[in-house]
């Protein structure tokens, strides 16, 4: 039996967020799901997985809260869990930017649906963005789309100051893995003088969703925060695996480099390990190779 993932969030006021954890957790839990759901004043972000049934009863728990009526989720499968454990957390933002006064419940840019969305990026006069990280968009990208070079969503609004400006990018198209940063860098961009904000809705993964490869303009795999690493067209699991040790998605030509050693280091972590993580890293892995060894015999 294959598993469903499910992603979901909302931007939405939750007075009582704190309050709502337990409940969430033990609800999960009964349930025999596993992912991790962020809960804030501003609204609730997650990914979760399990058997149809569970999902589904999740998803209707939270649904039964007049304030998450109609919370959208995307959805995929895949051959084995993706998670290992189930948590519910609190945060101060279900999205990191650090900026209080952004708010995407108030006003965010125009969605653009996946069918639309090849258009959109097709005109000249747009400038494409991908808002994500710099390790998500090595491995993956729209065709045409600047890359931010961020370390943490948090630069972004330091990239708009210095890189954009509104008298010459009048319009702007935004995309990021499910649409959830989406939604803030557009209230941020509109907050500074930007005409035209388009995002992707529902992100890269409902663009991979719907639209046919043959007509895709995206290129190579997207990241995703769980254990399947990537997702390529239709939300197949992707070719990239996840450096153990700096959590950096490794290609198969990655792991040809004298710099790679599986469990230990990988090109983008070799230069900056100390000697004291790897040897954290190399007993890491003598305890999961026992552990395997364990459960095979």
């Amino acid at each position: 039996m294959r598993v469903v993932v499910a992603t979901f969030y909302k931007f939405v006021k939750l007075p009582d967020f704190a309050e709502k954890q337990q409940p969430l957790l033990s609800y999960c839990q009964a349930q025999g799901i596993k992912g991790t759901i962020l809960l804030a004043q501003e609204g609730v972000n997650g990914t979760i997985a399990g058997s149809r049934h569970s999902i589904n009863s999740v998803l209707s728990y939270l649904r039964s809260d007049p304030h998450l009526a109609d919370l959208e989720h995307k959805e995929a499968l895949t051959d084995s869990p993706p998670f290992q454990r189930m948590k519910v957390r609190l945060k101060e933002e279900i999205v990191t930017i650090g900026l209080p006064e952004v708010d995407p419940s108030q006003k965010v840019g125009t969605y653009v649906s996946p069918k639309d969305w090849n258009a959109i990026i097709s005109d000249p006069q747009v400038t494409v963005i991908d808002t994500r990280n710099n390790y998500e968009v090595s491995i993956g990208t729209f065709k045409g789309a600047q890359n931010p070079n961020t370390a943490s969503f948090r630069q972004f609004p330091d990239y708009v100051r210095k890189q954009l400006d509104p008298s010459k990018h009048k319009k702007v198209a935004l995309f990021c893995t499910g649409g959830i940063r989406c939604e803030k860098a557009s209230a941020f961009m509109l907050s500074q003088g930007f005409e035209q904000v388009y995002h992707l809705k529902g992100g890269i993964l409902k663009y991979l969703e719907e639209v046919p490869k043959q007509e895709s303009l995206w290129e190579g795999e997207c990241f995703v925060f769980d254990e399947r690493v990537a997702v390529s067209h239709g939300l197949e699991s992707g070719s990239h695996q996840m450096c153990a040790s700096c959590g950096h998605p490794i290609s198969e030509v990655d792991k040809t480099s004298p710099k790679y050693e599986e469990g230990i280091s990988c090109p983008y972590c070799f230069d900056s390990l100390t000697e004291e993580k790897r040897k954290r890293q190399q007993q890491k892995r003598r305890q999961l190779q026992l552990f395997k060894m364990k459960t095979q015999t």
